[in-house]
């Protein structure tokens, strides 16, 4: 029998996006429609967001940001 992990979840739920950064879901959905959030597929009703889509974009956001890197 396999051991049991508690890996964390290769997918994010816009709910799990929207409170890793801090926002509200609708937020997230604006964002995502309107180009500026992470890249998200609908499956059935949910919207699943890749979890290493999601961090390369938070990533990213933080490589555009000149006052991260003057703290850095």
């Amino acid at each position: 029998m396999a051991p049991t992990t508690t890996a964390e979840p290769d997918f994010l739920k816009t709910k799990e996006v929207a409170d890793l950064i801090r926002k509200t879901p609708h937020a997230v959905r604006q964002m995502r429609h309107r180009g500026i959030g992470p890249k998200g597929r609908r499956v059935g009703r949910d919207t699943l967001y890749p979890r290493a889509g999601v961090l390369a974009w938070l990533a990213a956001l933080e490589q555009a940001d000149p006052l991260a890197q003057r703290a850095a």
